[in-house]
């Protein structure tokens, strides 16, 4: 029986990795960081299938050099890093990882609101440098209260609406913008259908939780920046191109912001020079929304069941170009 081949840019948890192992002959980029795209390049020459994460850019050059590749498989919700459009036109199936890291990213995003609300990461700064030399003081690293306050909600999918039941615990004023009105979250949670620029002048918190599209490309700018209270914290666990980093910087640095927590950033890793580091009240971490044991492990069987149910000649189950059906129609490998 013939054995599909497989290139799989990063080493993955072992619980998807061995099911993939166990069916494909498959070759694994051994290092940490990413591969350089010219080692994807050589790597996909030969291959059926490519698993792939966010930092993989997979485009016309890789199709090019890959005749016999019929699959992409990636280990992320999002796929802003493959060209699906010439994907789709070459008979190349996508398939993504969606729905079963919704809790924990809107977990993540959580903490950092609550940790940029009430300034933990300067807290731990201050005590282990030393510079807790009062026990108690009115004045001393001074937040804002969370509980009781106005929350908008940029972007009302799975994950946002996820964050937004959490905030009903919280007994917060709900307000959400979306492209599509989502009449569950509405209904679940209180929360308030408003328009964008209603939603940034209101809020007390900002979590976004959009795809990065043409359309969400710099989405909070500096005009939109311009409306939010001085008071506002901004949180952002979807991607960094939806913020205008330079803007947000002026704004943070001019006191037209109270705070920010970012997970993503325009540029990953963060640049060295980047002045976002310079910054006491904004806290940054490396992409990690995700970063559970759990969540990864199952990511990865994800990746390995989309890939199995393709070689068996199914649909695979969280397919990202249906249309591509029609143009190279499923047959299961021998």
């Amino acid at each position: 029986m013939y054995k599909p081949k497989v290139y799989i840019t990063r080493e993955l948890p072992e619980r998807g990795l061995k099911k993939i192992l166990e069916r494909f002959d498959a070759e694994v980029w051994p290092e940490y960081g990413p591969p350089p795209k010219q080692i994807i390049i050589e790597k996909v020459r030969d291959v059926d299938a490519l698993v792939t994460l966010l930092s993989d850019k997979i485009d016309a050059e890789v199709f090019d050099a890959a005749p016999k590749l019929k699959i992409v498989a990636q280990m992320a919700v999002g796929f802003d890093n493959i060209d699906v459009e010439e994907a789709t036109r070459r008979g190349i199936y996508v398939t993504n990882t969606p729905g079963v890291l919704t809790e924990t990213t809107a977990d993540f995003a959580w903490a950092l609101l609550m940790a940029i609300a009430r300034r933990v990461v300067e807290a731990d700064k201050y005590v282990r440098e030393g510079r807790w030399k009062v026990g108690w003081h009115p004045s001393m690293l001074l937040g804002r209260d969370v509980y009781g306050a106005t929350l908008g909600i940029i972007g009302a999918g799975r994950i946002g609406s996820a964050v937004a039941k959490r905030a009903k615990c919280f007994n917060m004023r709900i307000l959400y913008y979306d492209v599509v009105r989502n009449p569950q979250i509405e209904k679940e949670t209180g929360a308030v259908f408003v328009d964008l620029d209603t939603l940034l002048r209101e809020s007390d918190f900002i979590s976004i939780h959009v795809p990065l599209t043409k359309e969400t490309y710099h989405l909070i700018d500096a005009e939109k920046l311009s409306l939010v209270k001085k008071t506002a914290y901004l949180i952002n666990t979807s991607r960094g191109q939806v913020i205008d980093e330079k803007a947000l910087c002026n704004a943070l640095k001019e006191g037209r912001l109270a705070g920010a927590a970012l997970d993503v950033f325009e540029q990953e890793p963060l640049p060295a020079d980047s002045p976002l580091l310079k910054l006491d009240n904004v806290i940054l971490t490396p992409h990690i929304a995700s970063a559970s044991y759990e969540t990864r492990s199952r990511m990865a069987e994800i990746v390995a069941e989309n890939l199995i149910a393709f070689f068996d000649g199914k649909v695979p189950p969280n397919l990202v170009n249906p249309d591509v059906v029609k143009v190279n129609p499923l047959q299961p490998v021998k």
